[in-house]
Order: C-alpha cells, then sequence, then structure tokens
C-alpha cells in the first residue's frame, strides 16, 4: 500500500458489491398454502380498489379534487411489502386487468363521434367529441402511477416497478396484452418524465465521491471493472466517463458512457480497458479519435426510454470544447447473440444430414482436419466455449468464415426491417455507419462466448448522421464501409441461407 496515497488505499480496501434490492418485511405468500394465498389476494383486490382513484365524468375532470396521498401511498406500502416476485407480478397483472381503459366508453365515443362525422358539424363539436374519446382511452392505472410520481420518491418507485414488470414478462409470470399495454403506458409516462430537459451530464473523475465510483463500476455491463486500479484507468487520463443524472436525483446515474481518447480508431478492446495509457498527463496532439467503448444502463426500469442517443450527442459535443480539434467519433462494440445466431444455423444444418452451406469446401476440409471431425458437431462444440482461441491454427481458419457470417448478421439478419442485433439497432439509429468488424477484438471469455471474438466499430460522421438516421428508421437503409460491404458479398457468394 506504501505511496499509492491515502485515497487510493481507502478505495482499494472497499470491495465492488453489487446492489441488493431493500429487504421487505414479511408477509403472507402465495406459496404459503391455499388459505394464506386466498388471504394474499384478498388484500391485492382490496388495495387496488382503495389505491386506484376513479376516473371523473368528462365534464367534472378539471373540477375533481386529487386523491389523498395516502391512497397512493397504501400501494406503494403494500407493493413493497410483497417479498416474492411471483407476487409482485400477480398484484400488477390484476392492475393490468382490472383497471386498464373502459371499453363500453370508448365504444361509446367512437360511435358517438362516426355520428356526428356523418353530417356537418362545427369543428368545435367534432374536437370535443375527439376529446371525449381520447380521454376514455386513458387507462385508469394511469391516474395511480400520475400521482404516485408526486410522491416523495415515486418516479423512483415506479422505475423499480417497471423493472419488476419487464422482468416478470421475461420469466413469464405475468402474460398478455393487457400487461403489454401497461408496460407502453408505464414507459411512455417515464419517457416523459426523463426526456433531456431534465437531465444532466456529468462526469466521473477519481476524485468523484466513492459512491459514484462504485455506482459506475456496479453498472458496468460491457465490460466488468475489476478492482478500483481498473476503475482508476477508466476515468485517468485519455479517457473520459460521463453519465446523464436526473434534475431531482443529481450524483445519481442513469445511463453511464466511457470514451477512450486515442490516435486513432481502436481495433482491439484490450488496448482500451487492460493497457495502461501512455502517460500519465495527456498531450492533445496524440489525441485523434474517441472511442465510445461501453454504454450502460443503470436502471432496468428505463429499458427503451431513449437515454444512450441523448448522452452520446452530449458527449460529443462536450469532447469538442475540449478538442477543438477533435474529428474521429466511433464506437467499438461487442456483438451480442452472434455465437448463439451461429450455432442454431450449425445446429439446423446438422439436423439436415449434414448439409453443409456456411462454408466453402477448402474451408471444411482445413476445419475439419485441425479439429478431427465433422465440421458442424465440432465446432458446436467448439464455439460453445473459449478454448478454440488458444489453437492458433484454428483462429486463422475460421478467420476468414466467421469474418463474413458476422457481416451478414450485422447488416443482413432483420428484426421487422431493422437489424436483428440490438447494439446495432441503437447505433444505426443514431446515424452512425457499420464502419469496420474487427477479428479477435474481445478474448475475454464473455467476449469469445458471445461473439466469437468479433467487435465492430459504429462510425459517426457528424455531418451525416442526421441524413443516415433519416434512411434507416425511414427506409431501412444500412450505411455500410466497403470492408463490411465486401464480407456481406463473400457471405452471399460463399453462403446460402
Amino acid at each position: 500500500m506504501r505511496g499509492l496515497g491515502p485515497v487510493l488505499t481507502v478505495r482499494c480496501l472497499l470491495p465492488l458489491r453489487l446492489p441488493a434490492r431493500p429487504r421487505r418485511p414479511p408477509g403472507p405468500r402465495l406459496s404459503s398454502g391455499p388459505a394464506a394465498a386466498g388471504a394474499l389476494e384478498r388484500a391485492m383486490d382490496e388495495v387496488l380498489r382503495r389505491s386506484v382513484p376513479a376516473v371523473p365524468a368528462y365534464e367534472l375532470r378539471e373540477k375533481t379534487p386529487a386523491p389523498a396521498e395516502s391512497q397512493c401511498a397504501d400501494f406503494v406500502s403494500f407493493y413493497g411489502g410483497l417479498a416474492e416476485a411471483a407476487e409482485r407480478a400477480e398484484l400488477l397483472g390484476r392492475l393490468a386487468q382490472g383497471f386498464g381503459v373502459d371499453h363500453s366508453q370508448v365504444a361509446e365515443q367512437s360511435s358517438g363521434l362516426l355520428q356526428l362525422r356523418q353530417q356537418p358539424r362545427e369543428p368545435a363539436v367534432l374536437l370535443q367529441a375527439e376529446d371525449r374519446l381520447r380521454y376514455a382511452l386513458v387507462p385508469r392505472y394511469r391516474g395511480l402511477f400520475h400521482h404516485i410520481s408526486k410522491l416523495d420518491g415515486g418516479v423512483r418507485f415506479l422505475v423499480q416497478l417497471r423493472a419488476d414488470l419487464l422482468e416478470a414478462q421475461a420469466l413469464k409470470l405475468v402474460e398478455g396484452p393487457h400487461v403489454r399495454e401497461m408496460n407502453g403506458v408505464l414507459k411512455g409516462m417515464l419517457s416523459e418524465w426523463f426526456s433531456s430537459g431534465f437531465l444532466t451530464l456529468e462526469r466521473v473523475t477519481w476524485h468523484s465521491p466513492c459512491e459514484v465510483l462504485q455506482k459506475v463500476s456496479e453498472s458496468e455491463a460491457v465490460h466488468p471493472v475489476k478492482n478500483w486500479m481498473d476503475m482508476k484507468r477508466r476515468v485517468g487520463p485519455y479517457r473520459r466517463c460521463y453519465f446523464f443524472s436526473h434534475c431531482t436525483a443529481p450524483g445519481e446515474p442513469l445511463v453511464v458512457l466511457h470514451v477512450a481518447l486515442t490516435n486513432e480508431i481502436s481495433s482491439t478492446i484490450q488496448v482500451i480497458v487492460k493497457e495502461c495509457p501512455p502517460s500519465e498527463t495527456e498531450e492533445k496532439n496524440k489525441i485523434a479519435a474517441a472511442i465510445f467503448y461501453s454504454i450502460s444502463l443503470t436502471q432496468q426500469g428505463l429499458q427503451g426510454v431513449e437515454l444512450g442517443t441523448f448522452l452520446i450527442k452530449r458527449v460529443v459535443k462536450e469532447l469538442q470544447k475540449e478538442f477543438p480539434h477533435l474529428g474521429i467519433f466511433s464506437s467499438l462494440s461487442p456483438i451480442p447473440g452472434f455465437t448463439k445466431w451461429l450455432l442454431g444455423l450449425l445446429n439446423s444444418q446438422a439436423k439436415e444430414h449434414g448439409r453443409n452451406e456456411l462454408f466453402t469446401d477448402s474451408e471444411c476440409k482445413e476445419i475439419s482436419e485441425i479439429t478431427g471431425g465433422p465440421i458442424n458437431e465440432t465446432l458446436k462444440v467448439f464455439l460453445s466455449s473459449n478454448e478454440w482461441v488458444k489453437s492458433e491454427k484454428l483462429v486463422r481458419a475460421l478467420q476468414a468464415p466467421l469474418m463474413r457470417l458476422c457481416a451478414w448478421y450485422l447488416y443482413g439478419e432483420k428484426h421487422r426491417g431493422y437489424a436483428l442485433n440490438p447494439v446495432a439497432n441503437f447505433h444505426l439509429q443514431n446515424g452512425a455507419v457499420l464502419w469496420r468488424i474487427n477479428w479477435m477484438a474481445d478474448v475475454s471469455l464473455k467476449g469469445v462466448t458471445g461473439s466469437c471474438g468479433l467487435m465492430v466499430n459504429y462510425r459517426y460522421y457528424l455531418e451525416d448522421t442526421a441524413t443516415n438516421s433519416i434512411a434507416y428508421l425511414g427506409s431501412k437503409n444500412i450505411k455500410a464501409s466497403e470492408q463490411v460491404l465486401s464480407l456481406v458479398a463473400q457471405f452471399q457468394k460463399n453462403s446460402k441461407l
């Protein structure tokens, strides 16, 4: 410890810990037996009946007083006392199913509007009829969320509630159109509360409060922080770390962006997260590029809320102020899902009597000689672990086929017309160019098992991002470099899906 200084000494002794959900007071559980489960279900129905505000008549919508604060606080307190994910899912399912839109009112208002449109009417009459219909389309639980947001800590509670809802949907604890609709409504409300005007950009340095450094390290989902020395490098010379906080909770990271300041566009993550910077003092003439190598959401309840896009735009402006000469902006991004997609292809082709349409004949021969068996079966085994990267021969043999397969995965595999890969979709929506695919760019266990060690640069040409974004969102056109398009052409020539 000697020579490290008192601040570093203290921080080295602090463990990197994962945040835990607050402990909930014990109460009846659905799994405690029929009697207890029945009591809990009745308690749920009662708290919903008491907490969810009634929808006032249209004519009284602006004259009806807000419900008592305790009314909504009852729901928050009851929900906080539910110990199990299944119990929270049950309550949310009952809320979505029983306190949504009044469909009879919607039908009545729709019918009235259609009748009015069949004959000449004053514009004011039609506008009021449309407003009545809009009012009828608002689900009742929206009022509950609205009033909870006014409580102390209410917005934070709703962010956690949505995280619970997303988890329950993923685990299939609660399903159905009513639940999906409630999730959409809550996401829309959070998008308004967390719009860019309410967000503050903050930079993290080694002198930031310990609590902030702790939260940033815990939230790092792309390239996990190993220890405090690792964290110190990531906020030190030639590195920048920024986060957005909400105006109601300054210093509380919502989304975090890590940037490396380099002399060129990086092709491997090892250079960024493992190697020490060239010196403790930054030399501006050595900085030519800003590489966004990690962006992480700290609150799962804010999934789908447009925070990352705003953060990148704000950070670009911040870096341009600090380094006016800086002209190159790019990501160095993982390719989550690539290995899973590739294993799925190998599996499907193996089932079709050993059919191979992913590799050329010469590639099949070379890979089979190295692995000692049929290419589809042996590759499934090798690619399911990270052991294959220890074989220099296999790494060389797989480079050409995996590069073109990866290019096709990013460029050609689509979901509703947009890039299937979520990271690609994010950067392409922002107007970036699918610029370069990098071989053996992440040889960590996570990098090899998740994306066969490949990473990709999405390059931001600032003068073209708006045009590229419109082309992608409107016409679903992906802007790609010659390297990527060449690899795609090779795939189309040598592989058949």
